[in-house]
């Protein structure tokens, strides 16, 4: 199959001006539907010439902020509110988003670490092959929302990737600062592959296919939290008006923004072992290395005095862990430090 080639088809034609809602649709045979198919919610507003940005949330199906935000996006916007394109993708990842899960249900598959994908191995590939390909082709801005999903809890953020392009970073930049908030993360290298996926997120592939990339995590614990809602609904809006797709939008001042950094291994705690995990920092704590991060309680020799986990660095505590019970391996809290303001 060539990169290009792809069974997805859709219902709307992205280069018409008005405003569209359909489906992309993945042929997708099963028992129960021989001719079925996963049909992804899209929707296309355009008017004239312009920039376009490609808007896209349920890349994780249990993250709902960015889902929504979006949804309501799509029953509000009309075309001639806009100066170029907008397309929304509001729900990538359906069969996840159906089932309020991380990984599709259909295949076990991250769909935020598969990029680029082989569409030979199964759907959830065959949905990443399209976005790539087929519609980060189009845009000059991707914009990715997620949270912290089932397993964990953010502070709210909004992120943006630098390439090391003058011209290209400072718009970047100027878009991090219009869609604001009280935190901005800047990756100006490659994301740990080891922990946030690097090269195989869609941020990854969308720096490939020459956007601008943004993204942000807001909240988590699979709850909706509306103020954080809120923060996406207007961050979006803002960016549209900075990037002059939204003309006659003023962009809304959000007040100060803290610039952080954070991508280094030895910004995240692991659990070492077994057990239930009891936080000893909160959201929004300023941690010194040593710190304690918190203990894990084994259920089964409560006569054994639980196991301390302790932070190895210092920075602003941004994530934290959203469930007690835990694994060896898997996150307890992520740190991000103060860096140069970026301003090109």
């Amino acid at each position: 199959m060539s990169v290009f080639s792809t069974t997805l088809f859709s219902d709307v034609d992205f280069d018409r001006d008005g405003k569209q809602t359909g489906r992309i649709s993945l042929p997708y045979s099963v028992t129960r539907s021989a001719y079925g198919v996963i049909p992804i919610p899209v929707a296309v507003v355009k008017n004239g010439d312009g920039p376009t940005v490609l808007l896209m949330a349920g890349n994780h199906g249990d993250e709902y902020e960015g889902q929504i935000a979006l949804g309501n996006l799509i029953r509000s916007l009309e075309a001639n509110q806009v100066s170029g394109r907008v397309i929304i993708l509001p729900s990538a990842n359906l069969p996840a988003a159906r089932a309020g899960v991380r990984v599709s249900p259909f295949d076990d598959a991250n769909m935020n670490r598969v990029f680029p994908a082989d569409p030979s191995h199964g759907p959830t590939h065959e949905i990443a092959h399209y976005i790539e390909h087929i519609l980060m082709p189009m845009a000059d801005i991707f914009v990715d929302l997620h949270s912290g999903g089932g397993s964990l809890d953010y502070v709210p953020y909004v992120h943006c990737s630098l390439i090391g392009e003058p011209e290209q970073d400072r718009r970047a930049v100027a878009l991090l600062r219009a869609f604001g908030g009280p935190y901005g993360q800047i990756w100006q290298t490659e994301k740990a592959e080891a922990t946030t996926g690097g090269t195989r997120t869609a941020g990854g592939a969308a720096k490939r296919q020459g956007c601008i990339e943004l993204g942000g995590e807001f909240g988590g614990g699979a709850v909706v939290n509306p103020a954080h809602l809120h923060l996406v609904e207007r961050g979006v809006r803002n960016l549209l008006a900075e990037a002059g797709v939204l003309p006659n939008v003023a962009v809304e001042d959000t007040g100060p923004m803290r610039v952080m950094g954070g991508d280094a291994i030895e910004l995240f705690a692991f659990a070492p072992d077994y057990g239930v995990f009891v936080p000893a920092a909160e959201l929004g704590d300023e941690i010194t290395a040593g710190d304690l991060a918190g203990a894990i309680h084994n259920l089964q020799h409560p006569e054994r005095e639980p196991l301390a986990v302790h932070f190895r660095a210092s920075g602003l505590l941004i994530c934290v862990r959203a469930i007690g019970r835990v694994e060896p391996g898997d996150c307890l809290g992520h740190l991000a430090i103060d860096i140069e303001d970026p301003t090109i």
